[in-house]
């Protein structure tokens, strides 16, 4: 039995396959909105995960192409979840940077008035983030802790919970039928939340100058200075940091690895000879990647280190190995 043609007479093999991208679902969460800046993730097949782990789990095991993950929050951080499962999953790479404003909602089941809300369901990372608002508008409010974002919403329009109205994203009103009751309620209008695009390992992308490297390095032992130490090999490279976070390695107290973000590229010199230095120094490293900085900034050094500066230093030493006359 033979299968009909295409309507355009191509056959099936020549259809490239749809690529799978996890995130943390359901629709309308914030992370969502951030797979939603991605060009080539658009008409694909999107996998909604229930945490960070769920998300890297299906890229290391190929259910999924790449996943979206939160990384940092203006307001509140390091996401530690998502660092420590970058630091114990090997395999996977960052190959995208994008932010994501971070505001919220108050909706109720339709037909509620803000005057009738005294019990308010909510994430607690959100809640905290629109204390102050439910503080003023509503100062007799509980507070009902919920798992996500949008399910401090689903669980109340469906019943699950007791709960009078939910904070909750604003993109949850594209999915459910919910009354719109108060809006732009974050305490903080500057909230963004850095999120990370996570593939199996690759070469990273060419670098365009407005990049950005992560890293996770671990100390090799306690001794005054080591954390110093470590810092110079950036410090004496002029490359700067955009962040610098300690996490419990988890095996003893008081031992720690440091995620690191690091302005520039593997393939520029002097971020290259740091890696080098590191390298020789940690007894655990973990590159993440390198790859373009969601705000497209250009990383500006001082011109001794270009990589000009270190590819001329080295033909110099070479030239001195080699008994070559000087110039």
């Amino acid at each position: 039995m033979t299968s009909a043609p295409s309507p355009t007479g191509a056959s099936a093999a020549s259809v490239p396959a749809r690529r799978t991208y996890s995130y943390l679902g359901p629709a309308g969460t914030f992370t969502e909105a951030a797979l939603a800046q991605v060009p080539e993730a658009r008409d694909q097949i999107w996998r909604p995960v229930r945490n960070v782990a769920e998300a890297l789990a299906d890229v290391v095991e190929g259910r999924s192409d790449a996943a979206m993950i939160a990384i940092e929050n203006s307001v509140d951080g390091g996401v530690s979840t998502a660092q420590d499962a970058l630091a114990t999953m090997p395999g996977l790479r960052i190959i995208g940077e994008y932010l994501v404003r971070v505001n919220f909602v108050l909706v109720a089941r339709p037909g509620t008035r803000i005057e009738d809300v005294t019990l308010v369901a909510a994430h607690p990372v959100a809640y905290a983030q629109c204390l102050r608002w439910l503080s003023a508008h509503l100062p007799d409010h509980a507070h009902l802790p919920a798992s996500s974002n949008v399910a401090s919403a689903v669980d109340m329009l469906e019943g699950v919970s007791d709960a009078d109205a939910a904070v909750a994203p604003p993109a949850i009103l594209e999915h459910h039928d919910l009354q719109l009751l108060a809006e732009e309620i974050g305490d903080n209008a500057n909230a963004v939340t850095r999120f990370v695009l996570v593939g199996r390992t690759v070469a990273p992308p060419a670098p365009t100058g407005a990049d950005k490297t992560s890293l996770i390095v671990e100390l090799p032992e306690e001794y005054p200075g080591a954390l110093m130490e470590m810092l110079e090999q950036f410090a004496t490279r002029g490359i700067n940091l955009s962040l610098l976070a300690s996490r419990p390695i988890g095996d003893a107290l008081g031992r720690y690895r440091f995620v690191i973000d690091a302005d520039g590229h593997i393939q520029d010199e002097r971020m290259a000879d740091a890696l080098l230095g590191l390298r020789r120094f940690s007894p655990k490293m973990i590159y993440l990647g390198s790859y373009p900085r969601a705000d497209r900034a250009i990383v500006h050094y001082p011109e001794r280190y270009s990589d000009e500066v270190f590819v001329e230093a080295r033909d110099w030493l070479r030239a001195l190995i080699s008994g070559a006359p000087e110039a």
